[in-house]
């Protein structure tokens, strides 16, 4: 990502990953209530189908635990066929109800239903036409997220903050599956009409308040900004915002240079 002109093609591509999948996860449908224990989701990035539960994941503002499983890894695919009886993702485990689930149908209603106490909206229903949608999404990225790469992993799992529909966040969530490294991911969806458009400038201007009481208010008093992605990594004691340093920096401290 040193060039500057290939990492705005980049977002551009992953702009219209998000354009193909109808910028679902971007607005929150209901804030819900976060769990005690985490949510954890073995997960490969660029799969269709792991996208549709992050979309819901995002809507419902729920934070979760990545276990990355990008093909060819070694790391949680192993503990995810444990888990489950196979290597097949998505597959949600939530220790607050005892439940182990595939299918990203189920899932997704799961979550509107366990943890939105309501129906899935219409915007999240699984339609015929988008299997297709979503894997010609995936192809634009090149697969990006689906392979794995040499890497160290990390002795405590890193933390992103992100939304599913964000252009910016999208690379950095890829290149952390590839890399199979742990994360928490904490979504923090946009909350309100106000706040379309990029951090820099929003659809609303004028300086930027976010709604009170939500996740958005509590990431602005923390940071004087509510901006994605945002990774913290408390094995260094770094925290980066913009895409291009985060990649830069997962790239020299975690990944594994080919000879």
């Amino acid at each position: 990502m040193g060039n500057p002109l290939t990492f705005h093609l980049d977002i551009l591509g992953s702009a219209l990953t998000s354009t193909l999948t109808a910028w679902r996860g971007c607005m929150v449908v209901r804030q819900a209530e976060q769990p005690a224990l985490p949510l954890v989701l073995y997960d490969m990035e660029g799969c269709p189908f792991c996208r549709r539960v992050r979309e819901a994941l995002s809507a419902l503002q729920l934070d979760v635990d990545i276990r990355p499983c990008p093909k060819g890894g070694r790391r949680f695919r192993p503990e995810a066929e444990r888990i489950g009886g196979k290597q097949l993702f998505p597959l949600l485990v939530d220790d607050n109800t005892g439940t182990v689930m595939y299918e990203s149908t189920d899932i997704v209603e799961y979550l509107f239903q366990t943890y939105g106490q309501r129906a899935v909206p219409a915007y999240y229903r699984s339609r015929p036409y988008q299997p297709v949608l979503g894997s010609l999404a995936s192809a634009v990225r090149g697969l990006r997220g689906t392979r794995v790469q040499a890497s160290q992993c990390p002795e405590k799992s890193l933390s992103l903050w992100s939304f599913e529909g964000s252009p910016y966040s999208r690379p950095v969530r890829e290149r952390l599956c590839e890399l199979e490294i742990p994360y928490r991911l904490h979504n923090l969806a946009k909350e309100h009409w106000t706040e379309i458009g990029p951090a820099v400038q929003r659809i609303k201007p004028g300086p930027y308040t976010p709604l009170p009481g939500g996740k958005r208010e509590a990431f602005f008093g923390h940071h004087q900004r509510v901006q994605v992605p945002y990774l913290e990594d408390p094995n260094t004691g770094e925290g980066l915002f913009e895409s291009a340093d985060i990649l830069r920096y997962l790239d020299r401290r975690y990944a594994v240079k080919r000879s």
